[in-house]
């Protein structure tokens, strides 16, 4: 019971949460009107607020799940989807569907944005894999300005082709646009969550470096792929739907790190809950601040994450490889701020 504590606590506080996001908004709804068949309450619950909810859950636990796994395959605690040019790329990808077939639908952009994401985060994989950084937050700054350079692109792109109204949609992240029928997309993150989780112990391997996989009789390339491909989907389908959203990959893995260890497998499920948790907050937080208006989720999170950001940064600098052997976390054998060929401290 003490070693799932944390999950219960979370699946407790996730599903008050969740209750509360429900009953939550412009339109009056409460327990009392769905129960008495107020068919106007009802269809508020059904086309609106559930879709909403449920996409928030698939966000948060998506980006999560991604940078958890882009953390651990590439040894190195700044890397995410935000940091590791994954969203720029999907945004890129977006653009490209808009430009070729003006007339797409939502899974023929998804099919752009899986496929430029998957390029461009093996790009910048393969990239830092070719040089030796002698600090390992110099990764995620790279990472950052490759993202850029695609972001470049992407902009140049858009105002050529006079797109930049349309492609505004995916540059900010925002849930209020979500009804029944536009967000369905997301629930890849399910089947996508189960195989990371059954494949936990191969990534916890590939994360120790090559010549250890090899060792184990675990093929290095294969998984390495196979996990980096997984968190591209993962941050491709939330991009398409919601639009693009920092830090969440980058802080919620993070912070569960602390306590509990590198372990994927020990961490992947208190790392889903926390981050769909984290997500609902600032989504309820955006809409309750200047409400009956609503704030964009992009712009709470960027607040919230910027300044935790800057804490994990000083924190993982300061404590190195201590800062994850805090409690129990001390039987979890990993590196927490190496890359690929990096340093040998």
């Amino acid at each position: 019971m003490k070693k799932h504590l944390s999950t219960i606590i979370l699946s407790i506080l996730l599903l008050i949460a969740s209750l509360s996001s429900l009953f939550l908004g412009v339109l009056e709804m409460n327990v009392s009107g769905l129960l008495s068949g107020n068919l106007e309450q009802i269809e508020t619950l059904l086309i609106s607020r559930l879709p909403r909810l449920l996409a928030i859950l698939c966000t948060g636990i998506g980006l999560s799940v991604a940078g958890l796994i882009m953390q651990q395959l590439c040894m190195n605690k700044f890397v995410s989807p935000s940091t590791g040019a994954t969203i720029s790329s999907a945004q890129l990808g977006i653009l490209v569907a808009l430009l070729f077939m003006p007339n797409s639908t939502l899974w023929s952009r998804a099919f752009f944005a899986f496929i430029a994401a998957i390029l461009g985060t093996w790009l910048f994989v393969w990239f830092i894999q070719k040089i030796t950084f002698k600090e390992a937050v110099m990764v995620p700054l790279v990472g950052i300005m490759f993202g850029n350079v695609i972001g470049g692109i992407t902009s140049f792109l858009s105002y050529k082709y006079e797109m930049t109204q349309a492609l505004s949609t995916w540059l900010v992240g925002s849930f209020s646009t979500i009804l029944r029928g536009q967000y369905e997309l997301v629930y890849l993150t399910v089947p996508l969550v189960i195989i990371a989780f059954i494949f936990a112990n191969h990534f916890n391997i590939v994360g120790m470096g090559k010549d250890f996989s090899q060792n184990l009789g675990v093929s290095y390339n294969t998984v390495l792929f196979m996990g980096l491909t997984i968190a591209a989907v993962l941050t491709a389908s939330v991009v398409v739907v919601v639009g693009a959203i920092s830090y969440i990959g980058l802080i919620v893995p993070n912070l569960i790190a602390m306590f509990k260890g590198d372990k994927i497998q020990g961490t992947l499920i208190d790392t889903a809950l926390f981050g769909a948790l984290f997500v609902l907050v600032c989504d309820m937080i955006g809409r309750t601040v200047i409400a009956p208006y609503e704030l964009p989720i992009e712009l709470i999170v960027g607040i919230l994450g910027s300044i935790l950001f800057i804490g994990l940064l000083f924190y993982r600098l300061k404590n190195g490889r201590k800062s994850i052997r805090l409690g129990n976390a001390s039987n979890n054998t990993s590196c927490c701020n190496c890359t690929p060929k990096l340093e040998e401290n």
